[in-house]
């Protein structure tokens, strides 16, 4: 299996330096990962390393609570694509979920989605650890109804990463057509292998040279 295809090698940590994320992208380049995955403000400078790759630039938007306003997500959204971000992994509001306005909820989702038109796909994260399993499956079927094209376990910043069951739910629930990422604690080969197992299609790690190395000699 070529994991390194679906792999968005990640650098989201706040003191992340402009040296950190030139590493990343040369990473990625020499390991053929999918893509990098930065915050907004090093997308522009990502897209002038990346120029000449095949490396996609995917960004977070609203991250990493989820809690800014929709017109705050869109506009994030809109100059990420301007900057060259083809994937936008938008954090959905889970306060808005544990408050059940599920209209407010779509909307937020529905509005990144149209900004991103056909620019960008758009990933949502759930942030599964802080959501019940009823929560998850409803969220899922809201990203779908409002045109997401994956929905996502994780930030890696709150209390839990990826579990093997919840990217099962995921799966479950949004069936074969939409996409599943997997992200938070994933920093094995034998973890990415049980993930992809569960149902996962694409991997949201900052350990994904380890992980590639390992299924090399796996």
């Amino acid at each position: 299996m070529d994991f390194a295809k679906m792999i968005d090698h990640t650098i989201l940590k706040a003191d992340a330096t402009k040296e950190d994320v030139k590493k990343l992208c040369m990473e990625a380049m020499k390991y053929g990962f999918h893509s990098v995955c930065v915050n907004s403000s090093f997308v522009y400078y990502c897209a002038q390393l990346l120029k000449d790759s095949e490396v996609k630039i995917c960004t977070v938007v609203g991250f990493p609570l989820g809690a800014m306003s929709t017109d705050g997500k869109v506009g994030e959204t809109l100059s990420a694509i301007e900057d060259g971000a083809g994937e936008i992994d938008m954090v959905i509001h889970v306060g808005m979920i544990k408050s059940r306005d599920w209209d407010y909820v779509k909307q937020d989702i529905a509005s990144v989605v149209e900004a991103a038109g056909d620019r960008a796909i758009v990933k949502v994260i759930l942030e599964t650890c802080l959501l019940t399993d009823d929560e998850k499956e409803y969220a899922c079927r809201i990203c779908k109804e409002a045109g997401a094209d994956f929905v996502k376990t994780s930030t890696g910043f709150s209390t839990d990463g990826a579990t093997i069951e919840d990217v099962a739910l995921l799966r479950k629930t949004v069936g074969p057509v939409m996409g599943v990422k997997a992200s938070g604690g994933i920093r094995t080969l034998e973890t990415a292998q049980a993930m992809v197992r569960a149902g996962a299609d694409r991997l949201g790690t900052s350990s994904g040279i380890v992980i590639v190395k390992g299924s090399h000699h796996d």
